[in-house]
């Protein structure tokens, strides 16, 4: 499903996520596709794969719409390939990938790619950290030149790590600690884990980003940045054997490493609804609920998908019309499923108004999951989830970066690039039955966190029901 993730850490530059449509063709596209009575996608005859011989593996989609290609790259090392002591290291090197080679100094991937005309971004997540080049086709051979360049020979020099050391403790100031959002999520992901490392926030502990030494960097470079621990995926004006050419020359020459180790702590049932407060200067309350939910190749998925939007997608969604509109209990509400490799969270978060009672917000919230789980949905919120979906769906599969960005998540999420293709065809089948099996089994509160936030007045204020973890 497209996700929304609230917290990825580290988008660099000015790249948000934001969709942008192509107006002529694109555009097009997606309502011809929309105006069929259940859109279908076909694998594109065009697609080529190639996995080189040290295990990377190369996916290539044509589109000669425009002079223009989209490159991604999916490396399988987030917070889930830590522990103590060196929480944070996946989102450090987010930042040192960019920050010099034995053949470059820092600053000239960024310099290179923007005298061709092109711009990059990366991001961390539990599972991955993701880099994203955009470029003129002109530029190409000059791309994968310094990709291949900072995967097989990135630099260590001990004052850029420092730099990039205090550049990372500043982030952690700005998205956790002075965020209030950010500052409650790290607090019910750390509690609704107990023993899978999906606990550890993705940008680190304060102390662990202050104790990293050098041999834990490279350590962790040379077992996660391996390139059979890495995916490419190239969409835009290319011909497919121009690019396994090239992949060929520039990466096929760095040597494979041992398989990183396999995540094998599997979090054991939740025996219980956890709770967590947090008293913070705040002006609004704030309210989070995080429920367990299956990883992202499970089947179910699609359903849970469709689920977060009929729940919390625009004012017309249940939690919005009751929340918002009309018991004016809320500013804001949001739900979306967090997909991993393994088992992650189902999360609803609310934005209550200055004074709001964190209490009241729960109780209605129970109370519209108790009436989906008796009656279901409607038809016309499940024709009205779908068009969502798929209308997301097209208009991503519209752009290049759209192509890129889906290809590489089905590849290294879902386990095979074609089942991108099979999702029209999937939502399509869902029923009113499947959505209420699948909140019935998902929002049950024994499986869930429930995080609170409070101006400190208030919390003190508000009893004991919020007083603590539970």
């Amino acid at each position: 499903m497209p996700e929304r993730p609230p917290y990825r850490i580290g988008q660099r530059g000015g790249y948000n996520g934001t969709v942008h449509l192509k107006i002529a063709s694109g555009a097009l596209a997606v309502l011809a596709l929309l105006a069929l009575p259940a859109a279908e996608a076909a694998v594109p005859d065009e697609l080529r794969a190639l996995t080189l011989d040290n295990g990377l593996r190369v996916i290539v989609w044509p589109d000669h719409d425009i002079p223009n290609v989209a490159l991604y790259n999916y490396v399988r090392a987030g917070s889930r390939n830590e522990a103590p002591g060196i929480t944070g290291l996946a989102h450090f090197f987010e930042h040192m990938m960019f920050n010099g080679t034995e053949r470059r100094p820092p600053g000239d991937f960024d310099r290179e790619m923007e005298a061709q005309g092109g711009s990059n971004n990366a991001t961390t997540s539990d599972d991955l950290t993701t880099y994203m080049d955009w470029f003129p086709k002109t530029a190409l051979e000059i791309v994968f030149d310094l990709e291949g360049d900072r995967i097989g020979h990135l630099a260590f020099d001990p004052k850029v790590v420092e730099s990039e050391r205090g550049v990372v403790y500043s982030e952690r100031r700005l998205r956790v600690e002075d965020d209030n959002n950010g500052f409650l999520a790290e607090q019910v992901q750390s509690t609704a884990f107990a023993a899978h490392p999906y606990h550890i926030p993705t940008i680190g502990w304060p102390s662990d980003i202050e104790g990293w030494t050098l041999a834990d960097l490279q350590k962790f470079f040379k077992t996660y940045y391996a390139p059979n621990n890495c995916t490419f995926v190239v969409a835009g004006d290319v011909d497919p054997e121009q690019v396994f050419a090239l992949a060929r020359k520039f990466l096929a020459p760095i040597p494979r490493q041992a398989a990183p180790p396999a995540v094998r702590t599997v979090e054991p049932v939740q025996p219980g609804e956890k709770r967590v407060t947090v008293e913070r200067r705040a002006q609004t309350p704030l309210l989070q609920l995080a429920y367990k939910a299956p990883k992202a190749d499970d089947p179910r998925n699609v359903t849970l998908g469709l689920l977060a939007t009929i729940l919390a997608e625009g004012d017309a969604s249940r939690l919005h019309r009751t929340l918002v509109e009309e018991k004016k209990l809320a500013v804001s509400v949001d739900a979306y499923l967090q997909e991993g490799f393994d088992p992650g969270l189902f999360w609803v978060f609310v934005t209550l108004p200055e004074g709001g009672d964190p209490a009241v917000v729960e109780a209605a919230i129970d109370a519209e999951f108790a009436r989906l789980v008796k009656d279901g949905v409607t038809e016309g919120e499940l024709a009205r989830a779908r068009n969502l979906t798929n209308v997301a769906y097209f208009q991503q599969l519209a752009t290049i970066n759209g192509k890129a960005r889906l290809l590489g998540e089905y590849e290294v999420m879902h386990g095979d690039y074609r089942k991108l293709f099979d999702l029209p065809t999937e939502i399509a089948r869902v029923t009113r039955d499947d959505i209420r099996t699948a909140a019935k089994e998902l929002l049950d509160a024994r499986h869930r966190t429930v995080g609170v936030l409070m101006p400190p007045k208030a919390a003190s204020a508000s009893g004991g029901r919020f007083g603590g973890e539970g």
